[in-house]
């Protein structure tokens, strides 16, 4: 997208900041993509054509990315759910361990700081799929140890919130300063 062609850039939106509607409409957006701009429209206080220019400028701005549905696990045989925590020799990030990517088992890679390097969200069939992708995993050059933390019941599972938090709350601890 960002490419250019035979020489000519093309034009781009200022970035733009999100403001409280933008926000408004991107949570509507994330409880339902499919409502209609007549809808979104009423919900965050706009006319229809407002909402859907709104939404064009949210999606160049490349704040929406794209719609997808959610599906459900279960329907589609996919059951249990897991975190797989790897360990590996140097950076972890590597070719041969992202193409664990191919397997649509793999929800999530990320690299994260603390006591392992790569986390993986995989969803499988059963203990037996999941063991098949560990078996996998340890494959992988540079991998040395996973940990796998199955999960046995999900309380919240969300896309992202486009609300911000204003204030957290100071824990009572820490109410009265020392000095």
């Amino acid at each position: 997208m960002d490419k250019e062609t035979d020489s000519i850039p093309r034009n781009r939106l200022a970035p733009r900041e999100i403001d409280a509607t933008d926000r408004k409409i991107l949570g509507v957006l994330v409880e339902d993509a499919t409502i209609s701009y007549a809808e979104l429209g009423d919900r965050v206080g706009l006319s229809p054509p407002a909402a859907h220019e709104r939404v064009k400028r949210l999606r160049r701005s490349g704040a929406i990315r794209g719609t997808a549905a959610i599906v459900d696990p279960n329907a589609v045989r996919k059951p249990l759910l897991a975190f797989v925590h790897i360990d590996t020799k140097g950076w972890g990030k590597t070719p041969e361990l992202m193409a664990v990517s191919q397997y649509p088992e793999v929800e999530e890679i990320h690299t994260v700081a603390g006591d392992t390097c790569v986390l993986l969200k995989v969803r499988t069939e059963d203990t037996r799929a999941l063991e098949g992708l560990l078996s996998r995993l340890y494959e992988t050059p540079g991998v040395t140890t996973t940990r796998s933390y199955v999960v046995l019941s999900t309380y919240l599972e969300r896309p992202v919130q486009p609300g911000v938090t204003a204030q957290w709350p100071t824990p009572s601890h820490m109410s009265k300063p020392l000095y």
